[in-house]
């Protein structure tokens, strides 16, 4: 086999001063002859440049954020520099008596998630919250299987996250949805009606996507839980009551964590993301392989897990972004409690303050988020939500979740987070107060919308049926 490298000399060593190319093996319409082309322009040039497209992307360092049910928080710029310390850079492929430190972080790391979950183990190891989701079903699917029960329904509310129902089917479960009642929350008769000896578990978001507490989650627990049937906690809202409650308390056997949601990890591209994924004891024994254990002494990965699911992820998790959570819970302490409190705080505080401008559909306190409707606008002025949401972005504002969840017409999810303070509220405040007036005396402004901004309105009908996939300069 022909390599791309051939020696120029005797020497057997490393160093590429002793190669040259060997192309002969390419075709020759592969190998460029001439210049490169690429333009000559001074270091600044070039920094300016890519500067000036940095300028042009939207960001949580640039304006306000509140993109509901996805918590999008600053995330301390001192994660990161931790995260780089030269002492967490090693393989992670090296016995665990070189990995003490890196081990050690890993399993307080875990501790502190039991302890603010209630949970009794735990795994590190999923990279994502749907990840998570899908971990926690094949647990809950390799239990019933193991005990010999054959269970093959999983219960999921209309108002869920649609990676609840897609972690559930991938995992070899049949889907029963069941709908909300008129306070958006579970409807205990809608339950009752759909259980049997085939339900294997429902999932529940509690707060839900609607940003409301399930005032009977402890009913729906003993409900389950009489059935033979387990709970699952999609912790994507878990912000919303840390420190003042867990899934434990609530009757949940299993809870996966956002990290970039709760513990302040960077989200999407910033990434890449964490799922850790908690379960009560009589679990404990299906979790992916391997996790972090103690003996007193040593710390050290175990891989005998009696009936574990297998590894779900290469090693044992995204580690850069479990350092980062960790420091965060570090350097939040007992506030952990005050981040959940300021988050609900600020929701009720822009929920009250937007209400009498925009429908609500659910006019009861929320927690870290709230839903409002721009149905009464689209009705009245032919404005939509979609529109709201262009406009807000001439406002130096992010637009939040819109058309979610499915059953609330016209949705706007607003979530602020505990990051911001009451300065960018108000301004928030004052910008869809704005918003509101102008699609009643200049809705055409509105259905125009944005104008400020790189990028101005799109035909999505057009983009939608003949999309440009070329690349162009």
């Amino acid at each position: 086999m022909k390599t791309i490298f051939e020696k120029t000399n005797g020497n057997d060593g490393i160093n590429l001063t002793d190669k040259k190319l060997n192309l002969d093996f390419l075709p020759s319409e592969f190998v460029r002859t001439g210049e490169i082309g690429l333009p000559k322009l001074s270091e600044l040039d070039v920094m300016r440049h890519y500067k000036e497209l940095s300028d042009r992307n939207f960001c949580i360092e640039k304006g306000f954020y509140p993109l509901g049910s996805c918590t999008m928080k600053y995330n301390p710029k001192v994660n990161e520099m931790l995260a780089s310390l030269e002492g967490f850079n090693i393989h992670p492929s090296v016995d665990d008596d070189m990995a003490q430190g890196s081990l050690e972080l890993m399993y307080k790391l875990q501790q502190a998630l039991l302890e603010v979950t209630g949970m009794d183990a735990i795994t590190l190891q999923p990279s994502a919250g749907a990840h998570g989701e899908m971990t926690g079903m094949m647990i809950i699917k390799k239990y019933f299987d193991t005990i010999g029960e054959k269970r093959t329904k999983v219960i999921i509310p209309d108002s869920a996250h649609g990676t609840n129902p897609a972690s559930a089917k991938m995992s070899g479960f049949e889907i029963v949805e069941i709908k909300s009642n008129e306070k958006g929350q579970v409807d205990i008769n809608a339950l009752k009606s759909v259980l049997g000896p085939d339900v294997a578990a429902i999932m529940l978001t509690n707060p839900n996507t609607l940003g409301i507490f399930e005032e009977k989650v402890e009913e729906i627990s003993k409900i389950m839980h009489e059935n033979g049937s387990l709970l699952y906690y999609d912790g994507a809202n878990f912000n919303a009551i840390m420190g003042y409650t867990n899934p434990k308390l609530m009757g949940f056997d299993v809870v996966h964590l956002n990290l970039h949601k709760t513990f302040a990890t960077p989200h999407g591209g910033g990434g890449p993301g964490a799922g850790p994924v908690g379960v009560v004891d009589k679990l404990r024994d299906y979790l992916p392989a391997p996790v972090i254990e103690f003996d007193g002494k040593k710390y050290y990965r175990n891989y005998n897990i009696k009936h574990s699911i297998g590894s779900v992820k290469d090693f044992c998790g995204n580690f850069s972004v479990l350092v980062k959570a960790y420091a965060y819970i570090l350097m939040m302490g007992k506030n952990l409690k005050k981040a959940s409190e300021n988050a609900v705080l600020n929701a009720n505080y822009l929920k009250e303050k937007l209400k009498k401008y925009y429908e609500l559909p659910y006019d009861e306190p929320c927690m870290h988020e709230f839903v409002i409707t721009g149905e009464k606008q689209k009705h009245e002025n032919g404005v939509s939500t979609l529109n709201i949401a262009k406009a807000m972005m001439d406002g130096n504002a992010h637009p939040p979740t819109v058309y979610f969840p499915l059953i609330v017409h016209e949705a706007m999810m607003i979530e602020p987070t505990e990051s911001e303070n009451k300065e960018v509220l108000d301004k928030f405040v004052e910008l869809m107060i704005k918003i509101a007036n102008e699609c009643k005396t200049n809705p055409e402004e509105m259905l125009t919308a944005p104008h400020t901004t790189p990028v101005k309105k799109i035909d999505e009908v057009t983009a939608a049926r003949h999309p440009d996939l070329k690349y162009t300069d």
